[in-house]
């Protein structure tokens, strides 16, 4: 009887203790990990290489330029590069040979800025590495959103051969990488 006492009294105790337990921490890597910044910039190049598909050459390889402001046409950021970077990788993904640029000296580069290439300098530099073409870009900032322009390019010609817009949301992440100039 005295058992069935203690326990009646220590039950409801013991129930009390399991609801008051602390939730279990969020983790900042989640929040991370489900940004949909890296997902937008492989459905950007995954439509570039579906436009491209037949119109290039297995042989010859493609400079990536950083992505640079659209209002500072001479200035990138942390998103820029990045964005850059991973439109890069897709592509090599899909199968085309991408000449990493940061390898070379012969492209005009700004510290802290990526391989920024003068207008003039982009044919020079594709003949000089036998790229058949050159992946430029853009980004334009509002107050809410990030607008990015991707565009292959024919570097004699100048004509595009393939292009993509996107936007991404301007949350902390994005905002974080904008400031990072």
């Amino acid at each position: 009887m005295r058992a069935r006492a203690i326990a009646a009294l220590l039950l409801p105790l013991a129930l009390g203790a399991c609801s008051s337990m602390p939730p279990e921490p969020t983790s900042q890597y989640a929040d991370t990990a489900s940004n949909k910044f890296v997902a937008a910039n492989y459905e950007a190049a995954d439509a570039l290489l579906a436009q491209l598909r037949g119109r290039l050459t297995a042989d010859k390889p493609l400079i990536m330029a950083t992505v640079v402001n659209i209002d500072a046409l001479d200035q990138s950021s942390t998103l820029g590069r990045l964005v850059s970077e991973q439109v890069s990788s897709r592509l090599a993904q899909g199968g085309l040979r991408m000449l990493e640029m940061k390898l070379r000296t012969s492209v005009y580069m700004k510290r802290h800025m990526g391989e920024m290439m003068l207008t003039r300098e982009v044919g020079e530099v594709a003949h000089n590495h036998n790229a058949q073409a050159v992946v430029v870009g853009s980004y334009g900032e509002t107050s809410d959103a990030v607008f990015v322009n991707i565009k292959v390019v024919h570097p004699q010609t100048n004509q595009v051969l393939a292009a993509n817009d996107f936007v991404l949301a301007k949350d902390g992440v994005v905002r974080s990488m904008l400031m990072g100039r």
